[in-house]
């Protein structure tokens, strides 16, 4: 017969486990409730990462409060605020305030002044990202970056501001990858306990880098993923990636055999010619999109963990204008019916939801219907 005394102590292990599991439960139901913030978003790219001008001048007109108010007006829910590891470094070896930083701050307030939550995306050049690739020195400095940037803005709005560890990590190694990540986020919750972060999958943080993806043990964690694909659509004309993309003009977007069969004399290589083949072969449309959507809702089953889109787009430059629209209508419903928050890229690059010319800023009506929001009045 066991003692009263072995029953206790099986109690209180019992007790202490349970426990255990409501705290993981209560920070995890933080990351969910965190995640609502996260629905509909813009990327607010080319203004602190991603440009070669970091001069005030450049950052107080490239996007104005007058765009920050827009992007409310619009419908947008939050910003994803792409930023520059270099200027970064900079404020934190001085050990004082910078240009760079007191628009950075401006430009948080402003978001936060109009009611949208902001994502803090260190979006470094891939030089930075190189330094990561061996070794530790690289990941000690990055750590103790992301420390010193969570310690500045943790305390501003812990409900509304997501530390995102780094874009698109161009990691070819995803095991050391999940180790760089579970460093920083370690230092970033020392700094900020009460900040919900962003996590990613390795190499380009694309569906199939999530797949394969483990969660930390940090719960107040959402996971990111971007979707491009197809990429021979949503990418068509581009010049700094794929070559195959490169000589793409006007490419059809539902794809089948029979659409794409005419672009396939204009393609000037015969691997071009195949890329685009496979496209129309593949057959994209509303219902494939949806069916890659539902293995990221599987993934955040599977290991109970909210998870968000944090880019999709098509390049504006020579996909037809209805056709694109289609594409982000398709990829918009396909994510809120798995239940994923998302943002789009971007706000005014070539992905753009709105043109600037002549001093004017115009939205682009199809594609804000095509995301379910509305021209402001």
């Amino acid at each position: 017969m066991r003692s009263s005394r072995g029953c206790s102590s099986i109690v209180a292990v019992l007790l202490l486990c349970i426990a255990a599991s409501a705290a993981a439960q209560d920070e995890n139901s933080i990351a969910f409730e965190r995640a609502l913030h996260l629905r509909h978003g813009i990327n607010t790219s080319m203004w602190f990462a991603q440009a070669g001008d970091y001069s005030p001048q450049r950052l107080e007109t490239y996007t104005t409060p007058k765009d920050i108010a827009l992007i409310a007006r619009m419908g947008f829910d939050h910003c994803r605020l792409s930023i520059d590891a270099g200027p970064l470094v900079a404020w934190q070896r001085t050990g004082r305030e910078t240009p760079f930083m007191t628009e950075l701050d401006r430009a948080v307030r402003t978001m936060l002044d109009n009611h949208l939550s902001v994502v803090i995306d260190i979006h470094p050049s891939s030089d930075y990202k190189a330094q990561l690739f061996q070794g530790s020195s690289g990941v000690e400095d990055f750590a103790a970056l992301w420390r010193d940037l969570a310690r500045h803005f943790g305390p501003v709005d812990p409900e509304h501001i997501f530390f995102e560890i780094m874009n698109e990590p161009e990691q070819n190694d995803p095991y050391r990858w999940q180790g760089i990540e579970a460093t920083v986020a370690e230092a970033i919750r020392e700094a900020a306990p009460r900040n919900t972060i962003i996590a990613a999958g390795a190499h380009w943080s694309g569906l199939q880098d999530l797949l394969i993806l483990e969660p930390l043990a940090d719960r107040n964690i959402i996971y990111t993923f971007h979707d491009y694909e197809p990429f021979a659509f949503t990418h068509q004309g581009a010049t700094w990636t794929s070559p195959e993309v490169r000589p793409e003009r006007a490419i059809p977007y539902p794809s089948t055999p029979l659409d794409v069969a005419p672009k396939l004399n204009e393609e000037p290589t015969l691997s071009g010619a195949y890329f685009l083949d496979q496209y129309g072969e593949n057959r994209w449309d509303a219902a494939r999109v949806e069916n890659s959507m539902e293995f990221a809702a599987r993934w955040s089953s599977l290991h109970h963990a909210p998870v968000y889109c944090g880019e999709f787009g098509v390049l504006r430059d020579y996909a037809p204008p209805a056709m694109r629209a289609q594409w982000i209508h398709d990829m918009r419903v396909a994510l809120e019916r798995n239940h994923i928050g998302w943002a789009m890229w971007d706000y005014q690059a070539n992905f753009g939801v709105v043109t600037k010319a002549g001093g004017l800023t115009r939205p682009d009506a199809e594609v804000l219907a095509a995301l379910g929001l509305h021209e402001p009045r």
